[in-house]
């Protein structure tokens, strides 16, 4: 059940993900931040099966000496890439499964999209502050926690605008239990 999202505000891009690692009807840890920093003023956060979003979340750090891996190992995932440049300003890439490339300035993956993006639509408007977006952004959490099942416990928010790339906060309603050994 994930859900990642984002918007572009006035001057910042801003994301967040749900933190569940979650097989079939297992939920292996509700901590796992699956928004990657590529470098001060870009990230990406990736929804798609848990080998493969950790799979291209390593690979994007290591030197490919060809395409040939990337062709021979096929992987099933979406991802939303935020980015900030000076001349530019903040953008929002949604690239899903088969390489479909736009911008948009507001995106959303998983089975959570299906309410974010109601909200989104209701409520986003081109020019929103950090106070706004977050407040968005905190309705499509309530939102995705009140219409799904099995509601994601946690999410993580980030920020990326000049000042380059920043966790916000983390929305928790459950933290990892301690286990003690038997």
């Amino acid at each position: 059940m994930e859900c990642v999202f984002g918007l572009v505000g006035i001057d910042f891009a801003v994301v967040a993900a749900d933190s569940s690692a979650v097989h079939n009807i297992l939920v292996h840890k509700s901590n796992e931040d699956k928004i990657m920093i590529l470098d001060s003023h870009k990230l990406i956060v990736a929804s798609g099966e848990p080998d493969d979003r950790c799979s291209v979340h390593l690979l994007v750090f290591k030197v490919l000496d060809s395409f040939k891996s990337i062709y021979e190992n096929p992987c099933s995932m979406n991802i939303l890439l935020a980015g900030y440049e000076k001349e530019i300003s903040p953008s929002l890439y949604y690239m899903d499964y088969i390489a479909t490339l736009h911008k948009v300035d507001k995106g959303a993956f998983g089975y959570g999209s299906y309410f974010s993006l109601v909200m989104m639509d209701r409520h986003y408007h081109s020019g929103m502050t950090v106070e706004e977006a977050i407040d968005l952004v905190d309705k499509c959490i309530i939102e995705i926690r009140s219409r799904l099942v099995v509601d994601p416990p946690n999410f993580v928010i980030k920020i990326i605008d000049k000042d380059g790339v920043r966790e916000y906060a983390w929305r928790e309603s459950v933290k990892d239990a301690v286990i003690a050994s038997a």
